[in-house]
């Protein structure tokens, strides 16, 4: 009797690692993508002898595979609207995502996960607890939207890693359905990617809020107090939007006074971490409170990653490993020492005292937000790019008492330029980045920032958020 067929949608890193460990498993996947795969991916199908199809998806077939074995796995790039999808709900086939099939079989190991979501952050978080455990000499899989897909790893890895961190995107936890991290980090919720929720930011919260779900009273969900949209799920019946034990964090109050305006609205947080203000910025610190454990404090002075928004990815990866038992002074030199991520507020170089500031991945206005907000004195701003139908009115305030000039890269700039060229010395327009980067070097003065920040998707002038940021890498490292 044959093997029923997994029919796996997408042929990028989650479907070829999807359909990897569906190998492994004893399965047999077949690999369906309507656009052209990429030519070292057809090899690597066609070294594991796993079946595809490029250029169509065969809607018939791929419709009595998942009736057969009762789901298909779709890749997080594709849209819920289409309508093959459309038809395989209609019929009832389950449409699972890669990390719903992954966690399906890691579930099956001692292994635990911790897994980060958020508009903005959750890449440099993951990046940050991962290595805070490596550090701590553990075998850590480092996976997910960060780049190797959690279903390759699992389906390659020889020996069993001590924890698995995962990065999940919203369009990745919509496939979920039994995904249970061990700890879950919810960073914050803010309006990206409206245009595949039906610009309903509720639907957008709710995809996000998937994370937790499944969680349990064994587990932790670790939640930014700070952002509206997170703690109105939280605050739903009083707390019991999720079973998890709650750690909140915020940048904005002190431990106690956190703690104390939680419990007043009625919740009960397991754990609280704050920020301890001081008239000598130098001595500002944070603390993290977690029930059988020490108070964890560091000095923000010392950490590696500066700026607000790190200060909460930093807070949020220090609650996470002190809940895994990790020792204090382990953790602060890990957060001490941390290199920076590219393209996220990635420091370039500085010449003749102006500095020059990568923060490619930015890819919405909230991240644009963050890295305006963290950066000191006059600011060179270029944006741009493909707008997602965005409200830049957030920025404003920022842009006025900051930005001297912005430099617009990107084909269509007409909104950004209504919305900020009366707020800035002079507006321009350039379809390059070297053309970006000789203008703002020409218009920058001793002490200023310039300050790649988009705001928006790349897609109009490169092929990805990392190939304009190299891009601009280059173009200032040859002036």
């Amino acid at each position: 009797m044959s093997q029923a067929i997994i029919p796996i949608l997408g042929a990028g890193e989650s479907g070829i690692g999807a359909a990897r460990l569906a190998l492994r498993h004893g399965l047999s996947p077949w690999v369906s993508d309507r656009g052209t795969i990429d030519s070292d991916r057809i090899k690597e199908l066609n070294s594991l002898n796993i079946a595809f199809e490029s250029g169509q998806h065969d809607a018939s077939r791929i419709l009595e595979a998942g009736k057969t074995n009762g789901f298909v796995i779709k890749s997080p790039g594709i849209p819920e609207h289409i309508a093959l999808i459309q038809t395989l709900r209609e019929a009832g086939v389950e449409i699972i995502s890669e990390i719903e099939f992954a966690a399906r079989h890691a579930r099956n190991s001692s292994e635990q996960i911790v897994a980060i979501t958020g508009a903005n952050g959750k890449t440099t978080t993951t990046a940050l607890v991962a290595g805070i455990l490596k550090d701590a000499g553990h075998e850590v899989a480092c996976v997910g939207n960060i780049g190797t897909s959690w279903a390759r790893d699992l389906a390659d890895r020889q020996q069993p890693a001590d924890y698995q961190v995962v990065e999940v995107s919203s369009f990745q936890l919509d496939g979920t359905v039994s995904f249970r991290p061990d700890i879950a980090i919810l960073l914050n919720i803010t309006a990206d990617h409206l245009d595949r929720y039906n610009n309903n930011i509720e639907d957008y919260a709710d995809s996000k809020w998937r994370i937790t779900t499944q969680q349990t009273e064994e587990d932790v969900l670790i939640l930014n107090a700070d952002d509206t949209l997170s703690m109105e799920r939280w605050k739903r019946n009083k707390g019991t939007g999720t079973r998890a034990r709650v750690v909140a964090i915020s940048v904005n109050q002190s431990p106690q006074a956190l703690k104390n305006a939680l419990e007043n609205e009625g919740l009960a947080p397991w754990g609280w971490a704050g920020v301890i203000t001081d008239a000598n910025p130098q001595n500002e610190s944070f603390t993290v409170y977690i029930p059988t454990q020490n108070p964890f404090t560091m000095t923000i002075q010392e950490l590696a990653l500066q700026g607000k928004h790190n200060l909460y990815n930093s807070m949020a990866a220090s609650v996470a490993t002190r809940v895994l038992e990790l020792r204090s002074e382990g953790i602060r030199e890990s957060l001490s020492q941390f290199d920076a991520i590219e393209h996220r507020m990635e420091f370039v170089q500085e010449i003749n005292n102006i500095k020059f500031v990568n923060d490619s991945k930015a890819t919405n206005v909230n991240s644009a937000w963050f890295a305006l907000e963290s950066i000191e004195g006059p600011v060179i701003w270029i944006a741009g790019g493909v707008d997602k139908g965005n409200d830049y009115s957030s920025l404003l305030h920022l842009v006025t008492s900051k930005v001297n000039h912005l430099i617009c890269l990107g084909k269509n700039n007409q909104t950004l330029l209504e919305t900020f060229g009366d707020r800035v010395d002079s507006t321009s327009e350039v379809a390059t980045a070297r053309d970006a980067v000789q203008a703002a070097y020409d218009l920058g003065m001793p002490g200023c920032t310039v300050l790649l920040s988009p705001a928006c998707a790349s897609f109009d002038l490169f092929g990805s958020y990392e190939e304009r940021g190299r891009a601009f890498k280059a173009a200032v490292r040859s002036l």
